[in-house]
């Protein structure tokens, strides 16, 4: 038991879906085939999330995740945060529900750092909560990133390989520009941004796999531009970055028009797409396969997954959320500190 990876799940904002997925997902058998999972949070919210499900489970409060010792009926959790979380309602917007899913990533990640444990999985948090909490920081993976001190890093979405993904090793997401205005996206937008994403997923590929990926370049104008109609970002940004990455010896194609990029990808010529803004990577791939696929932070010196929706305010509390992805994330975590790639096209346990 004790060589498997040791992963710190965050709690998320407790008003969304976070606490409840946790729960819905811990007593998947595979979940502890794979991992030795711990939560990092307020416990009395993590047994309210018990309760909702009405579950057999018992929540045991430890001090350091070397007492850990998770089983399908046991949930270890390290207490983190103020009990004014417990006041919060579910699927409301509160700066407390912010500070308490900012103080589970912080100490999570501190963990990660000294070595404690072996990778976090991070439940989502609401971002609108987090700045009225007072960190001015746009997400998880700029968070991490400053608590990590690194400043070449980018945020991945990750779905193995299934019967709609025709890819052996699936299919990486990679985003040059991340959580900003679209009118920002062309000052953001630089030769050496786009060559360091694609390095970066480059990188990841390459260890999940255990060989040099195939990476599709995506276009930013409408068409690929149409030769400087629409934009001449390809030729003067996007296409001098692709030549220098073919001069390292990455394998490069594009720039592409997307919509025809991530068809040629679902149907296996590509291992990873490098997108230039949010949404042209996370539609795309969330369409393919919206509750198996998994948020990677890249860069870091730590490893970091998480599920790849959002806190789902909507449907929190309810026992109405898809605990999939937070399977899925926990999965990838384990299999990227063992080393070990993704074998077969099983789908995601439910």
């Amino acid at each position: 038991m004790k060589t498997k990876p040791l992963i710190a799940i965050t709690l998320g904002d407790p008003a969304g879906i976070g606490p409840e997925i946790i729960v819905g997902a811990w007593t998947e058998t595979v979940v502890h085939e794979w991992c030795r999972p711990l939560v990092v949070g307020h416990p009395g919210v993590l047994r309210r999330a018990v309760e909702l499900w009405q579950m057999d489970l018992h929540v045991q409060e430890i001090s350091s995740p070397d007492e850990a010792e998770p089983t399908d009926g046991v949930i270890p959790c390290i207490a983190c945060g103020s009990d004014d979380v417990l006041d919060i309602l579910p699927g409301k917007l509160d700066a407390r529900a912010g500070q308490a899913a900012y103080d589970a990533v912080v100490m999570a990640a501190r963990l990660a750092l000294c070595k404690k444990v072996d990778a976090i999985t991070t439940a989502p948090l609401q971002k609108e909560a987090l700045h009225r909490a007072g960190h001015a920081f746009p997400g998880h993976t700029e968070l991490l990133a400053s608590l990590c001190g690194v400043e070449n890093f980018a945020m991945m979405l990750y779905l193995g390989p299934d019967d709609v993904l025709h890819s052996p090793a699936g299919l990486a997401v990679v985003h040059v520009t991340l959580h900003t205005a679209l009118r920002n996206v062309f000052d953001e937008l630089t030769e050496d941004a786009v060559l360091a994403k694609a390095q970066l997923a480059d990188d990841f590929m390459t260890r999940l796999t255990g060989s040099r990926p195939r990476i599709g370049i995506c276009s930013l104008n409408p068409h690929g531009g149409e030769g400087g109609l629409f934009g001449d970002e390809e030729r003067t940004i996007i296409g001098p970055a692709v030549e220098r990455g073919k001069a390292q010896g990455l394998d490069l194609t594009g720039p592409l028009p997307t919509d025809t990029l991530m068809i040629r990808a679902r149907d296996g010529e590509f291992d990873a797409v490098v997108a230039m803004y949010h949404d042209q990577g996370h539609i795309a791939l969330k369409l393919l396969g919206m509750h198996q696929a998994v948020n990677v932070t890249l860069g870091l010196p730590i490893i970091r997954t998480s599920v790849a929706h959002g806190t789902a305010f909507d449907i929190a509390w309810k026992r109405r959320a898809e605990t999939s992805s937070m399977i899925e994330a926990l999965r990838v975590a384990s299999h990227l500190v063992t080393g070990k790639a993704r074998s077969g096209t099983t789908s995601v346990p439910r």
